[in-house]
């Protein structure tokens, strides 16, 4: 009997405690609506009040309290409005009452207290970079209704930033504080601690047995403990890490390794250390090789671009590579692209796994073979389409090649008027007619240069202003709509430039040059012209007499063509150079007055396969010169051996031999080495004339030309020495650098990496070591006898000025004679954009 009473009070209680789930619900009568006695309702209307920024008839909808619906109340419609409406979680307090019964209709009233909304968020704790970093993630929080959500979301936000960058530690505090300037809105203040970045400080691992620990952590290139300074911990790298890790594995053959488990656990504060758990398995190595679906090509062809064997090391990485992604186009996919079978596949299915070998077959699908129908180009808005189109080697009517497209895109980039990162190429198939197009989408970038800088030399000051224009309109010379702020588009360059200190010293030149002369062949032009004076006249008031003076004038003309033999990566180009010498009581030459000509021919044949013009990664240019003189000792009936130095130079002679290779060659990701070898050789005709005093070799420094070329002087850049430092051993150390010598060589081992290859900047650092060396007689030259240096450096490709360099470098072998033995550490040099020619 009690059970039954308490049971009973406990159905009172529950219905009173229902029924204050929505406070004011009371009938027109007056009496209180019960969840024991509920009523039946239609909705008149609902109100809703204490809203700021909210739209009323959606807050309606959400409630489900529509006009014209029939309700019971209370019940389950009027508790789920307030559900409804409470997890929006934009308000601070939700009341449903009832506004007023009529008969059989109801209204309501909905009262709410609306969450502030978030005014902007102040970082404090962080430097300004991160500040602005942060600020771009969260800037669409802005004006958001401040909640749990909005909270959490911001603090996760900025921990993943800081953890992304190693702070694994890094704690966030936000408080809200009142907007005064808005009703309802308050600005998030947001703490922030990094701590300290947080770094590798033991990888272990168990479950291997044929991969040592030392080993697999090789593999593990961006998370790894060092010997002193240890690495911070990056989650996103540590991922990767993981995957690669997995991948070399499978490489060597171990096609079910796996990772089974990994953890991160804490060493300290600032410290952490992994532990991953492998499963090797067992080694697996090729087994039988079969193709299928193959009848342009037999099985032996295929076999041989393959060159996989029976009994290999089984791996995927090698046979992907082999089938579709070979560097060097060597694979079995480039065999098919290249003669127009453009949408052929290839599927490696893994037929049989027995014992320790695993049986291939390998799919093919050919498909039909694909004809260019039309090539388009965009992107072009200031290079005229014919100096992009003449380049592209994918003509309408020929078979689709992807060497040719790779080719092509290499050549755009060489033109140095695009962003060789920007270029893109789409092929746009018409299976219907088995003809493919071909869009070529560039980004256009500055090419134009200029050069403003200003020296002290010769106890003056030196300025000079150099402008070059790499993508140059001749044509449209005289039509002035077009100059912007000079004509351009044809790709012609155009470079002028002056160097002056005022009277004493002036350099003026001029060079024009285009690469396709007529327009229809690769057939490059080019002529260039100089005028240069050094002299002691300071000032007006220097009698005739006591003028100092030399001045030097020259004027060059090239002609050059594209080959197609050995292949078409070589071309050839032929230059006559007049120079002309002209001294008025200038000492230290070799003669103090008269005048002196050197005119010689010059032939230059090369060949350059590398890929972008600033940053490469593969290829090579290889580079052989030969200038020579005619032979005036021969046929002038001059007594050298007592002919003065006016007439014994009147007409230089001399023969000069030049050879010039560079390699780039991708060691790992972006990580390039250049290798780089340099020889020069100056001869003569006749033993009594002796070896030519001009055209000489200057090796050390930055390379940059000074008074130099005043004895027409060729400057050869070393680092770690300076300038015109490196001179044969045994020599006068005053005269060898002033005069040159005939002989040179150099070696260059150079690991670059780039920071940034945007197209408004590109960037570079590298680590060098170089070795060069000088010799007056072809009897004492040892090419591996030479004085070495090491250093870093970095290089900057701005569009406007050009590349320009800065490098650290450490002479290991003095040169007596020399202050400080010849070493300099710094050097800086500037390099102008290379355009037009081969």
């Amino acid at each position: 009997m009690n059970r039954i009473f308490l049971f009973i009070i406990f159905l009172i209680s529950s219905a009173t405690a229902i029924a204050q789930i929505t406070p004011g619900l009371r009938s027109s009568a007056g009496d209180d609506l019960s969840y024991l006695n509920p009523k039946e309702y239609i909705i008149g209307g609902t109100e809703v009040s204490g809203i700021q920024f909210l739209d009323k008839s959606i807050l309606v909808q959400i409630a489900k309290l529509t006009p014209g619906e029939r309700i019971t109340v209370p019940g389950d419609a009027t508790s789920n409005a307030i559900k409804s409406l409470w997890s929006q979680g934009l308000f601070d307090d939700v009341q449903l009452n009832i506004a007023e019964i009529k008969g059989d209709s109801i209204w309501f009233e909905i009262k709410v207290v609306e969450r502030p909304r978030l005014t902007r968020i102040n970082l404090i704790g962080v430097r300004k970079g991160e500040r602005d970093a942060l600020n771009e993630k969260l800037n669409d929080k802005t004006s958001k209704v401040v909640n749990e959500n909005l909270l959490k979301s911001t603090s996760d936000i900025i921990k993943r930033y800081f953890h992304e960058k190693g702070y694994l530690n890094a704690k966030v505090a936000i408080s809200q504080q009142k907007d005064t300037s808005q009703a309802n809105n308050v600005v998030l203040n947001v703490d922030v601690n990094k701590g300290d970045k947080v770094k590798v400080a033991s990888i272990s691992f168990e479950g291997n047995k044929d991969f040592s620990d030392k080993q697999l952590r090789k593999y593990l290139k961006k998370t790894k403990p060092w010997l002193i300074f240890h690495r911070k911990f990056l989650r996103e790298k540590y991922e990767e890490d993981k995957r690669t890790l997995v991948a070399k594995m499978h490489d060597k053959g171990y096609r079910d390794a796996e990772i089974i488990s990994d953890s991160v656990y804490a060493i300290g504060d600032d410290k952490v250390g992994v532990n991953i758990k492998v499963y090797e398995g067992p080694q697996y190595y090729f087994g039988n090789i079969t193709w299928a679906g193959n009848a342009k090509y037999s099985t032996e062809v295929l076999d041989q671009i393959l060159g996989i064997k029976k009994g290999e090391v089984f791996s995927e990485e090698k046979l992907n590579r082999k089938l579709n992604g070979s560097p060097n186009g060597n694979d079995v996919s480039s065999l098919y692209l290249n003669d127009g079978y453009l949408t052929f596949n290839v599927d490696p299915v893994q037929t049989r796994v027995y014992g320790d070998s695993v049986d291939l077959e390998l799919r093919i699908y050919e498909g039909p073979q694909y004809t260019i129908n039309k090539v388009t180009l965009k992107g072009n808005d200031i290079t005229n389409d014919k100096v992009v189109l003449r380049e592209i080697r994918t003509k309408p009517g020929q078979k689709f090649s992807k060497e040719a497209v790779v080719r092509t895109t290499r050549e755009i980039a060489q033109l140095g008027n695009f962003d060789e990162q920007k270029t893109d190429v789409r092929p746009i198939p018409n299976p219907a007619d088995g003809t493919v197009d071909i869009e070529y989408s560039v980004a256009e970038k500055p090419s134009d240069q200029i050069e403003l800088s200003g020296g002290f030399g010769g106890g003056r000051i030196v300025g000079t202003l150099g402008l070059t224009f790499n993508n140059f309109s001749a044509r449209n010379l005289f039509n002035f709509k077009e100059w912007k702020p000079l004509p351009k588009g044809d790709g012609q360059k155009l470079s002028i430039r002056g160097q002056t200190n005022g009277k004493q010293y002036q350099s003026y030149s001029f060079s024009f040059s285009e690469p396709w002369l007529g327009g229809k062949k690769p057939i490059y032009f080019g002529i260039s012209a100089f005028t240069s004076l050094q002299s002691n006249q300071f000032f007006d008031n220097i009698p005739d007499e006591d003028i100092q003076r030399i001045r030097l004038n020259g004027l060059t003309f090239t002609l050059g063509q594209r080959l197609k033999w050995p292949d078409d990566w070589f071309s050839i180009n032929h230059s006559i150079n007049l120079q002309e010498y002209k001294l008025k009581n200038y000492p230290g030459f070799l003669f103090s007055t008269g005048n002196s000509y050197n005119f010689n021919l010059t032939q230059e044949i090369s060949r350059n396969s590398i890929d972008a013009p600033i940053y490469p990664t593969s290829g090579s240019h290889l580079r052989l010169t030969i200038q020579a003189t005619p032979p005036y000792s021969l046929f002038n009936n001059i007594n050298y051996n007592t002919a003065t130095d006016l007439d014994r130079y009147k007409y230089t002679e001399y023969h000069k031999w030049k050879f010039e290779a560079q390699w780039y060659q991708r060691i790992y990701g972006k990580l390039v080495l250049k290798t780089q070898a340099q020889f020069g050789f100056l001869g003569q005709y006749n033993k009594a004339v002796g070896q030519s005093p001009f055209e000489r070799f200057k090796l050390g420094g930055d390379g940059m030309q000074g008074f130099d070329y005043l004895q027409g002087s060729e400057v050869i850049a070393m680092r770690g020495y300076a300038n015109n430092a490196v001179i044969p051993v045994g020599s006068n150390a005053q005269i060898a650098q002033a005069s040159g010598s005939p002989i040179f060589n150099k070696y260059i081992l150079e690991l670059r990496h780039p920071v940034t290859l945007g197209d408004q900047a590109q960037v570079f650092i590298l680590a060098f070591a170089e070795g060069g060396n000088t010799w007056n007689r072809f009897k004492d030259f040892t090419p591996f006898n030479i004085r070495r240096s090491a250093g870093v450096g970095a290089r900057v490709f701005l569009p406007i000025f050009g590349l320009l360099g800065i490098d650290y470098g450490y002479g290991f072998d003095p040169i007596p004679g020399l202050p400080d033995q010849g070493r300099q550490g710094f050097t800086f040099s500037i390099q102008q954009q290379m355009g037009g020619g081969f």
